[in-house]
C-alpha cells in the first residue's frame, strides 16, 4: 500500500473499480433471516435478493423494524441467513465456518457503527491497529498505515489521546479510519451521522463521497432522507422484503 494513499488504492485502480460496477462484490438470493422469540417467528428479512458492484454506493433505508440492521448484519458476515444464498467477491458464505468467515470479514469488510465503538481504554493509534491485531498475517507496514489513516482524517495531533478526549465528529473519523487499516472493497456503515450535528455530519458524509470517488463499495443505512439521497441507489425495505430501488443524487 502506497502511505500517500492511505485506502491502499492507486488511482488506476480506483478507476478501474469505478468502471466496473456491474461486477458485484456482495450478492444476496432469496435470502430470509428468521428469529424466534418463544413460540412467535419473526420473519426479519424474507426473501430479499439483490446485487451491489463494485464501486457503488448503496443506502439502505426503511422505517424501523423493516429489516435493515438485519440485513446490514448478514452483508457483514455478524449474522447467517436463515436459508438463501450470500455471495462475497465470487464466495459463497453460507457453508462456511467461524473462522474462514471472520478471516473474510477482516479483510473484505470495514465497519462503521453510530455509537463508534471504539475502545476507550485505547489511544487513537492503537484504536485504528485493532482489526490488524485479529490478522494471522499483518502486513508489515500496519503501523504506516494507521498513521497515514489517522492523517487524513485530520487527526495527527490527537493520536495519542483516548476516546473521551474527542468530540463527536473526531470519534467517528477514528472509527472510518479503523474500518479502512485492512483496506476492504466493502464499507458497511450502520447511521454513521445519526449522534453527529449538521455541520460535522456534512463533513463525515463529504468523507463518505470521496471514498466512494476512490473505488469503495459502500452499502449505507440511514432513517435521514437527505443522507441517504446521496448515494446512488437507494434500497427500501418494508417487513423483511425490499419494496423498491431508487437512484439518488449520485448517479
Amino acid at each position: 500500500m502506497e502511505v500517500g494513499s492511505p485506502n491502499g488504492r492507486t488511482a488506476e485502480a480506483a478507476l478501474r473499480a469505478v468502471s466496473e460496477p456491474s461486477r458485484p462484490v456482495a450478492e444476496l438470493h432469496e435470502v430470509t433471516r428468521v428469529y424466534r422469540l418463544g413460540s412467535e417467528e419473526v420473519r426479519a428479512l424474507d426473501g430479499v435478493t439483490v446485487s451491489f458492484g463494485v464501486g457503488e454506493y448503496w443506502a439502505i433505508m426503511g422505517v424501523s423494524g423493516s429489516g435493515k440492521s438485519t440485513l446490514l448484519n448478514v452483508l457483514g458476515c455478524i449474522d447467517r441467513p436463515t436459508s438463501g444464498r450470500y455471495v462475497v467477491d465470487g464466495r459463497e458464505v453460507s457453508g462456511m465456518d467461524d473462522d474462514a468467515l471472520s478471516e473474510l470479514r477482516g479483510r473484505e469488510i470495514g465497519f462503521v457503527f453510530q455509537s463508534f465503538n471504539l475502545i476507550p481504554q485505547l489511544d487513537v493509534f492503537e484504536n485504528v491497529m485493532v482489526p490488524i491485531l485479529y490478522r494471522d498475517d499483518p502486513p508489515a507496514d500496519a503501523e504506516e498505515r494507521a498513521a497515514a489513516l489517522i492523517e487524513r482524517m485530520g487527526l495527527g495531533d490527537r493520536m495519542r489521546h483516548r476516546p473521551t478526549e474527542l468530540s463527536g465528529g473526531q470519534q467517528q473519523r477514528v472509527a472510518i479510519a479503523r474500518a479502512l487499516i485492512n483496506d476492504p472493497p466493502i464499507l458497511l456503515a450502520d447511521e454513521p451521522t445519526g449522534n453527529l450535528d449538521s455541520r460535522t455530519t456534512e463533513e463525515i458524509l463529504e468523507l463518505f463521497d470521496e471514498l466512494h470517488r476512490e473505488g469503495k463499495t459502500i452499502l449505507m443505512v440511514t432513517h435521514e432522507p437527505e443522507v441517504g439521497a446521496r448515494a446512488e441507489r437507494v434500497l427500501h425495505l418494508r417487513d423483511g422484503r425490499i419494496e423498491r430501488i431508487e437512484e439518488g443524487a449520485a448517479c
